[in-house]
């Protein structure tokens, strides 16, 4: 953990949403990986998250960057609807071949496919400690099993899965207001709580979100799209530290 971790807290600049999204969220800089890979070196983030086929194909950029590689292993398009599932595209092997120090992996709560995501994230919780790698999950509840739920008590539900099935951080989109997010926090337990960043906002909604969340008891953020979208990323990632170690 302490690799990607510093003084308590967790900054991970966020890659890996070409899967998810597409092409949309790029523009002519951002859609080269060398681009952001050097944000995330030059912005002293305490991991980078890609998917297996950039880090393998800019395995020199990360290592020239000296930023903590964090390989996620599953993942899905937006083009298949219905309930969601994303199953695993990567192995433990895999992501310490090429130099992961953590591995992330998605879990849709909600869905009728959760099931597979649940079991698949357990067996490769058991992997990666016995390898010696942290387990960060992304869990989003999603689905037709959620849809009469307030969003704010099933992000407190998806902390709760992360300590049960033994993950160390557990990424979640905050929802609510911050006793919300703090009763989330609570429900983790000893795991740590990290923030998506989500689309992109203003400068100062951003910020002030950050503040909040560390304030009751967050670890820190998985940020993408706010900064490598940025007219100038490493400024604002300068504020953002400020947010998160004070």
């Amino acid at each position: 953990m302490k690799k990607i971790m510093k003084k308590g807290k967790i900054l991970l600049l966020a890659y890996d949403q070409g899967i998810e999204h597409g092409p949309t969220d790029f523009n002519d800089k951002n859609v080269n990986p060398a681009y952001v890979i050097n944000i995330a070196g030059k912005g002293g983030y305490t991991g980078l998250v890609l998917q297996k086929g950039i880090a393998e194909k800019y395995y020199d950029e990360v290592k020239k960057a000296k930023v903590p590689l964090v390989l996620k292993l599953n993942g899905k398009t937006s083009l298949v609807k219905g309930d969601p599932v994303s199953r695993q595209l990567a192995t433990i092997e895999e992501a310490i071949d090429l130099g992961a120090v953590a591995v992330g992996y998605t879990i849709y709560i909600g869905s009728f496919h959760e099931e597979e995501m649940l079991a698949e994230a357990s067996r490769i919780q058991r992997e990666a400690h016995k390898k010696g790698l942290p387990l960060i999950v992304w869990i989003y509840p999603r689905g037709a099993g959620v849809k009469d739920i307030k969003k704010s008590d099933l992000m407190a539900y998806a902390t709760r899965v992360a300590l049960t099935i033994g993950a160390d951080v557990v990424k979640i989109h905050p929802e609510g207001n911050m006793e919300d997010f703090n009763w989330a926090v609570k429900s983790a337990g000893k795991v740590k709580v990290i923030c998506a960043g989500g689309s992109k906002m203003k400068e100062k909604m951003l910020l002030e979100k950050i503040s909040g969340y560390i304030k009751e008891g967050g670890s820190g953020m998985a940020i993408g799209r706010n900064v490598w979208q940025d007219e100038k990323p490493l400024k604002l990632t300068k504020k953002i530290r400020k947010m998160v170690w004070g």
